[in-house]
Formats: C-alpha cells, structure tokens, sequence
C-alpha cells in the first residue's frame, strides 16, 4: 500500500506565531524532578496528531476550537500538569539529566489550512508531511531553549481540525501521554471536574539504582552508549545525557516504507498457525520478525533480534503507584538464528516472543536499571534488529474534544528501518496496520513474504 495520499506543503497552511503557555501553579522555588535511567535513554520528541470531523450544518461550531483548546492548557490541565511548562537540565555533578520546573512555558501554535479533510485523502495511512500540522520545538537546541510540550491546532476550511502534540518521550511514556491528552479533551468538554486536582505522580526514585548495583543479567537488549559514540553509522532516535537529540542519520531517504494491513481474519490465522496460545501482539511480531529476517539477512547463520516494550506498573514489587507519570517500561528482547527462524514451525517464533516478555519480573526491571547506571546505554536497534512500537495499543481512538471520536489519530512518521509501528486500522474489527522502512531491495524481499500467512 502506498505510504500516503497527498504531500502537505507550506502553503497549505497558515501558522501564527508560537504563543507561550505557563502554569498557574507551578511550585515556589521551582522543584527539581529525579528522572531515572529509563527517562534517561528516551529523551526524544513524539509527535502525535488527532483529525476531528465535523458535519457540514456544524462546521461553523469549531471557528473558537483553538482558543478553546488554547484556554484549557493555560487555565486547567497545567495545573495538575505544570512539569510539562518545564525543562530538561544537565546536571554536571552527577551527569545526568533532571526535570527542571521552571515554568518556561509549553508552546501553542493556532493555525488554518485551506484544505478540507477530505483532501487530505486516507488519514489512516501514515504521512510523512503531516509534519506541517504539529510544531516542532528544534530538534537541537541547548535544552534550556527546547518546550517538552508543544500544541498545534489546525482548522480546516471545512471546519474540521486537528490537534498535534509533541512530547518528550523522557517525560511521558506512552500510556501517560494519552491520559494527558484524555484530561485535555474532558476540559475542553466542559468536564473540568476532578482534572485541576488531579494527582500525577512524579516520584520516580522508585526506579533508582540499587546501591551496591547488582546486574544479574546480560542485557543484550541494550548497547553500551560508549560503542553508540565510537560509531559513526549507528542511527538511533534513543538517546543518552551525551547525545541527547537523535542521531542525524534517523532522517536519512535511504529507506522506502510501506503500510502493511492485517485483517481480523489474517490474525487469527497467524494466532491459530501459533499452536500455544498467544495474543494478538505476539502473533503479529512473530511474523513480522520472521518475514524482517528473510528480508534483511543473507547469512542464515546470523542471529536476528527483535525489541519491543513491556509495561512493568505491575510487575514491579511494589507495584508502580496509580498516575505514575514516568516512563514505566523496559525493552524486552527476543533472539535466535535466522535459520530457526526461518525453517522451524511459527510457533517457535511466537514462543521466542512469548518468553521475552515473561522474562520482564522485577529482579529483571532492577538489573535493567542497574546496568543502565554504569554503562548508559540505549536499545540495540542494529546489526538489522528492530524495535517495534504498539500504537494501536493506546487509548487515542477515544478522545473527544466535544465534536466526537477522532477521525484518525497516530504518530507523525518519519525516519530509517529502526522502528516497526503497529497501528490501529481505523475500524472496529481489531486489525492491524504494519508500518516499516527498509532499504528498497530490502524491501522487495520483504513483500515476497510479508503476507505468507
């Protein structure tokens, strides 16, 4: 399937300047957030864009949308969220990073487009040049100068919009963000009720290293920030207190992606070949991973690795606290040679998957911790091993801003062959789009076996 329908240009739209937005109760003297090691490695932004309809009789309805969502960040969601107006900060003696809340300001951008959404074609194939609907802090700027939180909205001329929201990923994983963006949504509802009191907690020296550290387990899913550094041609989006924008390469056109979609039907196909009993995660990285592998290695005598993430709020003893605002996973990793990946049963492929996940106790989350105190490191997305992220996992299809569900709502893609996104496929029937990017012959070898199911 093509990658998208229509290419956004800058004279699609028109943006008014950057307006600052500051907490009406950020803490006196501003406090200084611990961020743990798991923060530490993804300092990245995420961009995330939603697409509102609206029917044509009400398209008059939304022409105040930005002030209204301009007034409900301002007013009421930085007051439970006032660390989001804040900054990352070096801190030279103990060389790390820490969340300074300073109340710099999250940036809110108000603009317009002369397209309608319908021109906009398949909203629920990504597009690289949706870029132009969210606001990008600067990828490298002093960190000082770089807003955590940005806000685009976008009204176009039927009357429908868009929101775009650009967070850093070392502040809100995935699951916090869209509580964030659902307390957004109820403000802008008029459901105001509960949000102002709303308590998030940002205590995250539960996530500390032990002292004395204990590492009692390998961490091949993990690459010492040392050899990312004496290595030129590692692309990687994860970052360290060293480097902390993602390599340039990231954006490299090397790569041709494509959009791969799985139906209800193939699902349960790929779950039923599985033999164990597996989820629908497992079924679709299993297979992927194994049709990945045929593309990307020739030598069957190579080992192939796929990373993908794991909440721990449960599975850390105690369990993580309700609201915890931090980054609550870690990077399981499955590995095996490519010949049994390629010539065993696909249920060896879903057990290797399977038992990644089950290895993710609390002694595992510690040692994690641990290892990443002394050698810095980020996940091992090289050597052609990848990192698959589960967007259609998270609660973003709910979000109403007082105009109905989302027409579509995702992340704004760009970028190499480092991450495999499963998205939603914009129905109700439980499919699943495959998005990836690998090198064009890659690429060919890969869409010989994609849909061998």
């Amino acid at each position: 399937m093509d990658c998208y329908t229509i290419s956004i240009t800058k004279q699609d739209l028109v943006k008014e300047e950057p307006v600052t937005l500051i907490s009406p109760k950020n803490p006196m003297p501003p406090e200084t957030i611990f961020l743990s090691n798991i923060d530490q490695a993804v300092t990245f932004p995420v961009e995330t864009i939603f697409f509102f309809d609206v029917p044509h009789e009400n398209s008059h309805s939304t022409v105040d949308i930005s002030l209204r969502v301009k007034q409900a960040v301002a007013n009421v969601l930085l007051v439970p969220y006032y660390f989001m107006a804040g900054r990352l900060s070096f801190d030279q003696q103990t060389n790390r990073l820490q969340l300074l809340c300073n109340n710099a300001g999250v940036l809110f951008v108000s603009a317009t487009s002369r397209l309608r959404l319908k021109d906009l074609g398949n909203l629920s194939l990504p597009n690289s040049t949706f870029v132009h609907f969210v606001h990008r802090p600067g990828l490298y700027k002093s960190l000082d100068e770089t807003a955590l939180f940005t806000i685009q909205v976008t009204r176009f001329a039927c009357g429908g919009f868009s929101i775009g929201f650009v967070t850093n990923h070392a502040i809100l994983d995935g699951r916090s963000a869209s509580e964030m963006f659902e307390s957004l949504a109820s403000i802008c509802r008029g459901e105001t009720e509960g949000v102002g009191t709303k308590v998030i907690s940002n205590d995250r020296t539960c996530l500390k290293a032990r002292n004395p550290l204990q590492i009692r387990y390998p961490h091949k899913e993990y690459i010492k920030q040392k050899e990312i550094i004496s290595s030129s041609s590692v692309a990687s989006c994860f970052t360290s207190p060293e480097q902390t924008s993602p390599s340039p390469l990231v954006f490299s056109k090397v790569y041709t992606h494509k959009l791969f979609c799985f139906t209800p039907e193939m699902i349960s196909t790929l779950k039923k070949k599985a033999v164990t009993r597996c989820s629908s995660f497992e079924a679709i990285v299993a297979h992927v991973w194994r049709a990945r592998s045929r593309a990307v290695f020739t030598n069957l005598d190579d080992f192939s690795a796929v990373l993908f993430a794991v909440d721990i709020r449960s599975k850390t003893s105690p369990p993580l606290p309700n609201g915890f605002a931090g980054n609550a996973v870690v990077t399981a990793l499955a590995n095996a040679k490519v010949f049994d990946l390629v010539e065993k049963p696909f249920s060896f492929c879903v057990e290797k998957i399977k038992e990644a996940r089950e290895r993710i106790t609390d002694e595992y989350v510690r040692s994690v911790i641990d290892w990443l105190e002394v050698y810095r490191g980020v996940p091992a997305t090289c050597n052609g091993n990848f990192y698959v992220s589960a967007w259609w996992k998270l609660r973003f299809n709910g979000l109403d801003f007082g105009y109905g569900k989302p027409t579509h709502g995702g992340p704004v893609v760009s970028g190499n062959d480092e991450f495999v996104l499963l998205l939603s496929d914009g129905k109700c029937g439980g499919g699943i789009n495959v998005w990836l990017g690998l090198e064009p012959e890659k690429m060919k070898r890969l869409m010989a076996h994609i849909f061998e199911i």
